[in-house]
């Protein structure tokens, strides 16, 4: 069950978790947001007892933050008895944590920044960059802050200028999910890139506190609160920047949300877009293709959709053949086109036996990514994918421990150029409006 379904427990209940004893590095984490990715965040923190330790939570809304403490309840875990010289050979690798201090105003938190060593912001997304900002100044701190860094042209500047100290690590978690990564290791099989395609159906946005995901200047608008996932993925998969000038939208507006009639707005938030984007080489002449074809996107988005077969759907199409990744299924397909011999008589379609199909089961997350340790699986709302991001982040905060070297599988930028193309896609439906080309 997500963790955010589980049943709350009184602020003041007891919670007894075993810490520990020895000099083993246990990372302190502060939660900073404690509502559904909050608390899906602690439910995977909660699986590393010998790495992380809780002991911060902070959120204005009082009933997070006990929710928070039943995730806590619900998914803590027996610490691991690790070999050591001294106890005869054995020692816990934790003893006993205290129960997390709570707070209501993110200052009082601050108060408290050296005393944390990870810091997740989970907060309503408006807030992430101030957020960013005021703690991004703590050089031994590093941060996980979730997606998007940024709602507005306005937020991505003061990101630009920042100057942190902190190392950062953006939560662009659909990077793991398990057939995401094993379409990415399959890309070669296709040849040169040329079509990419992300299609998402589903059901409405969820209701949040306060209901602040109606609100356009709070969340950037849809394509940069929900698509800023798949617009990192189509960077990730071409290996290509977008011509942001060439973005283009369609869009509709005003199909959901109608019966909110306490909380209704001027404009309301896209329920469903086509994207189309054009890419273009990196500037520093790293892409070694030869092709003479821009690599073109497609976005598909439908808020209103949740009768679909499939909730996400990523088709890469190449020179050579053909990748299709579906969730839930959780499964990728690979095809390759028929070589000129095998289909010799172009006068005709292809003949069947030349079809070649391979599905790829993906349904084992340690196996497709290569993890050979357990780690905590147990879904939430992301097919696996925050644990994967969990255990990567764990490992290269550990590997910076070690040598002083921060290399974030998400990094700053990735989270700004994401929000940027959301951004442009946004501001190219505003701009046809004004020219009268929509009705919207």
């Amino acid at each position: 069950m997500p963790p955010n379904l589980q049943t709350p427990s009184p602020r003041d209940s007891p919670l007894i978790v075993e810490h520990d004893t020895t000099n083993v590095k246990v990372f302190r984490c502060a939660i900073l947001g404690c509502g559904m990715m909050g608390q899906e965040h602690v439910s995977y923190l909660m699986g590393y007892p010998n790495q992380t330790r809780l002991d911060f939570l902070c959120d204005p809304h009082e009933p997070s933050l006990t929710k928070c403490l039943q995730v806590m309840k619900e998914f803590q875990q027996p610490k691991t008895i690790v070999t050591s010289s001294i106890n005869n050979g054995h020692y816990f690798s934790d003893s006993m944590v205290k129960l997390p201090k709570l707070f209501n105003d993110e200052n009082e938190l601050l108060q408290h920044a050296h005393e944390i060593d990870l810091l997740i912001i989970a907060s309503p997304n408006y807030l992430h960059t101030p957020q960013l900002l005021k703690w991004s100044r703590y050089e031994h701190l590093t941060i996980l802050c979730e997606k998007p860094v940024a709602v507005s042209y306005e937020q991505l500047l003061r990101l630009q200028d920042m100057q942190p100290k902190a190392k950062i690590w953006i939560a662009m978690e659909y990077r793991f999910i398990p057939a995401v990564q094993q379409l990415l290791m399959l890309l070669p099989t296709v040849g040169e890139v040329q079509m990419v395609t992300i299609r998402e159906n589903r059901y409405p946005f969820l209701n949040k506190i306060g209901n602040w995901n109606r609100d356009r200047s709070k969340t950037g608008d849809t394509l940069v609160e929900k698509c800023c996932h798949f617009f990192d993925l189509f960077r990730l998969i071409t290996r290509k920047e977008a011509n942001l000038s060439h973005v283009r939208a369609l869009a509709q507006r005003g199909l959901n949300y109608e019966a909110e009639v306490d909380d209704q707005h001027d404009v309301p938030i896209l329920d469903s877009a086509y994207v189309t984007l054009p890419f273009v080489p990196p500037q520093n002449g790293s892409d070694r293709s030869k092709s003479k074809v821009n690599t073109i996107g497609c976005l598909e988005l439908c808020m209103y959709a949740e009768g679909s077969r499939h909730q996400e759907e990523i088709i890469v199409t190449g020179t050579r053949g053909r990748l299709e990744a579906y969730l839930p299924e959780n499964k990728v397909y690979q095809y390759q086109r028929p070589s000129h011999d095998e289909w010799a008589d172009r006068s005709v379609p292809p003949p069947k036996h030349v079809k070649r199909e391979i599905v790829y089961d993906c349904s084992d997350v340690r196996s497709v990514h290569g993890i050979d340790q357990t780690i905590p699986t147990h879904g939430g709302y992301h097919y696996s994918s925050t644990a994967v991001e969990w255990y990567r982040l764990l490992q290269a905060m550990t590997t910076c421990q070690e040598n002083g070297t921060w290399t974030p599988l998400v990094s700053l930028e990735d989270g700004m150029r994401a929000v940027e193309i959301g951004l442009q896609a946004t501001q190219s439906i505003v701009n046809e409006l004004a020219d009268g080309a929509l009705a919207l």
